[in-house]
């Protein structure tokens, strides 16, 4: 809670209380909410975890952040009571809490909560009942909301910069903090963030995160790599893909080219996460759509590779975008 209130009132502004109580009930239900300085949760939520395991999600401190994170978005800044209401409140919580917990773990071990989004955002939109939107007409979907937001808005602040979407946050707060109607739209906060975007690409990506359903189909077709002098030059081969989506799912391919990660590992990530010390080369690379040839030199020999290997993107399939790199 501490971590997390440092974080907010450095970048986002002051909390509005002088206190903060976090208050247990027993697990009939398990869920964890927040009301005004005030944020009930389920003993199965938090009390009881295990959170020494450096392999697992630490869900507690998540959750903790996430509601935290509420005190400003809900209970400063409340979004209209119309489509993209909830992209104001439950995705800047999900960011808020991400960004908490990149400082806490480093940025290595964040794939393990974009994986675990992107997973259940992929699974549930297949169980939508009525209509898919994109972000900024969400219309209280948790898998929307909540699932693709958090991958939506950490891919974000990897291209425009975390100071950058940190800045467009505090002045959305400035201009709309408890003020009553008309209340701010989800295209207030979208013109915040094209404030930061700096070119025609970061401003598609906007366009592409919030106000379409863009898919991505990246994929690690082979990785090879050969004794070259004192060090060793791989060469990935990659097949990549971009669709838009309409509510019912019908895809239609877009052109894509864009700037994507490339990395080389000395290690397979354990249980989704990376280790920052088997981290040999990471640079963007441009990726295009089609089937590509990527050559990479590094000083030490890689074991395994990967295109966006943090899972920053909505990849239809991220479990083929890492693979064992082989002799040629």
């Amino acid at each position: 809670m501490g971590t997390a209130l440092d974080y907010y009132r450095a970048h986002f502004g002051p909390y509005q209380f002088n206190y903060a109580r976090i208050i247990e009930f027993p697990g009939y239900s398990s869920f964890a909410q927040a009301f005004a300085g005030t944020m009930p949760y389920s003993e199965t939520i938090g009390f009881n975890a295990n959170t020494d395991d450096p392999e697992k999600i630490d869900f507690t401190t998540y959750v903790v952040a996430h509601e935290m994170a509420h005190q400003y978005w809900a209970h400063q800044v409340v979004g209209a009571d119309m489509q993209g209401g909830t992209s104001m409140s439950e995705t800047l919580a999900q960011y808020s809490a991400l960004m908490v917990m990149k400082h806490l773990y480093g940025p290595d071990k964040i794939r393990r909560f974009l994986k675990y989004e992107l997973d259940n955002y992929l699974r549930s939109r297949a169980g939508e009942a009525v209509e898919e939107v994109p972000l900024e007409r969400v219309e209280n979907q948790g898998y929307i909301h909540y699932r693709k937001g958090a991958v939506a808005m950490y891919l974000l602040q990897e291209r425009l910069g975390e100071d950058a979407v940190n800045r467009a946050l505090s002045r959305f707060l400035d201009k709309w903090r408890f003020k009553g109607p008309p209340y701010p739209r989800s295209l207030d906060l979208i013109a915040e963030y094209r404030k930061e975007a700096k070119t025609p690409e970061q401003q598609q990506l906007i366009t592409d995160l919030f106000e379409k359903i863009t898919l991505y189909d990246l994929k690690l077709a082979d990785a090879k790599t050969r004794r070259d002098g004192n060090g060793w030059t791989t060469t990935l081969t990659i097949k990549a893909d971009k669709f838009y989506a309409n509510g019912k799912g019908v895809e239609t391919k877009a052109e894509l080219a864009e700037p994507i990660e490339i990395g080389l590992f000395a290690a397979r990530p354990g249980l989704g996460a990376f280790s920052a010390k088997d981290v040999i080369v990471m640079e963007r690379r441009p990726i295009a759509s089609g089937t590509q040839r990527i050559v990479i030199h590094s000083a030490k020999k890689p074991a395994f590779a990967g295109v966006d290997p943090y899972n920053f993107y909505i990849d239809r399939n991220s479990d083929d975008n890492v693979k064992e790199v082989t002799a040629s």
